[in-house]
C-alpha cells in the first residue's frame, strides 16, 4: 500500500473504477504514438449515434514540466501545463481553454504522509475557489471537498468523505450534494484474479436508493471480464483484451432486464499504442 491518504478524489475510486470504468455503449478509437524526444500524440474518435466527436492531444515533457495541448472537433483548444515537484510533495497545474476567456485556472496539489491538499482558483474577476483536503493515513482517512462562488458568496459544492482500507478491501462513505445524497462503497479483492465491489446511494430529497454490484475477473494475464447490475434492472458486462503491450480491445454491452424486448446496447473500444 502507498504512503499517505491520497487526494479526495481517491476516496471510493477503486469501487467506482470496478463498477463504471470502461463500460460504454459508444464506439471509440484511440491511437497513441510517442517519440524518443518525449513528444506523445494521442488521437481519439467517439461515435455516439449519428454524431462523431474527435480530438488530438499532444503532450510534451521537459524535465519536470509537462504540457498538454488538445484540439477537438468543436474548435476548442485545451492547454494544461503541469509542474511536478517544484518542491517536495508539490504539484502546480495551469489550464485554460480557447476561445473561453473565463476558463483559466491555477491548481496546487500537495501530498504528505498524513495529509493531501488540492486547491484551485479561476483566473476571473469573480472566480470559483475549489478546495479539497484529506487527513489520515493509507489505512484510515477523512476529507472534504468544497467549491465557493465569490460572485454570489455561496458554496456550490460541499462534500465530505471517509475511507477505511486494508490490504484486500477498501470501504468508503461520502456525503455529497450539500448533504442531499449519501454514498457507501465497498471494494474487496477475493483472490489475485477476482475482485468484487458494491455501491449504495441514498437520496434524502427523493428518498430513493440506487444499488449497484459488480465483479471483475482475470481470465488470463491479458484478458479481463467485468459484470455489474443495479436495482433498476440494468445489467452490463465487458471483455477487455490486451493484444499487445498497452493496446486494448474492449467489447461491452448493456441490457434492461425489466424490458428484455428492447435491443441491447453494445459498445466497442480500440486503443492502439504502436
Amino acid at each position: 500500500m502507498v504512503k499517505g491518504p491520497g487526494l479526495y478524489s481517491e476516496i471510493g475510486k477503486k469501487a467506482r473504477d470496478l463498477l463504471y470504468k470502461d463500460y460504454q455503449t459508444d464506439h471509440k478509437f484511440t491511437l497513441n504514438t510517442s517519440s524518443p524526444t518525449g513528444v506523445t500524440i494521442t488521437s481519439s474518435g467517439t461515435k455516439k449515434g449519428d454524431l462523431l466527436a474527435a480530438d488530438v492531444n499532444t503532450q510534451l515533457k521537459n524535465k519536470n514540466i509537462t504540457t498538454d495541448i488538445k484540439v477537438d472537433t468543436s474548435s476548442n483548444l485545451f492547454t494544461t501545463i503541469t509542474v511536478d515537484e517544484p518542491a517536495p510533495g508539490l504539484k502546480a497545474i495551469f489550464s485554460f481553454k480557447v476561445p473561453d476567456q473565463r476558463s483559466g485556472k491555477v491548481e496546487i496539489q500537495y501530498l504528505h504522509d498524513y495529509a493531501a491538499v488540492s486547491s484551485s482558483v479561476g483566473l476571473t474577476v469573480n472566480p470559483t475557489v475549489n478546495f479539497s483536503g484529506v487527513i489520515g493515513t493509507n489505512v484510515a482517512s477523512l476529507g472534504t471537498d468544497l467549491s465557493f462562488d465569490t460572485k454570489t458568496g455561496d458554496f456550490i459544492k460541499c462534500n465530505a468523505g471517509v475511507s477505511l482500507s486494508k490490504v484486500d478491501l477498501i470501504a468508503s462513505l461520502t456525503l455529497n450534494d450539500k448533504g442531499d445524497s449519501l454514498i457507501a462503497s465497498y471494494y474487496h479483492i477475493v483472490n489475485p484474479l477476482t475482485a468484487v465491489g458494491a455501491e449504495v446511494c441514498h437520496s434524502f430529497s427523493s428518498n430513493e436508493n440506487t444499488i449497484t454490484v459488480g465483479a471483475q475477473h482475470s481470465l488470463d494475464p491479458l484478458t479481463t471480464l467485468k459484470a455489474r447490475v443495479n436495482n433498476a434492472g440494468k445489467a452490463s458486462a465487458l471483455v477487455q483484451h490486451q493484444w499487445r503491450p498497452k493496446s486494448f480491445f474492449t467489447v461491452s454491452g448493456e441490457v434492461d432486464t425489466k424490458a428484455i424486448e428492447k435491443t441491447a446496447k453494445v459498445g466497442l473500444a480500440l486503443a492502439l499504442k504502436p
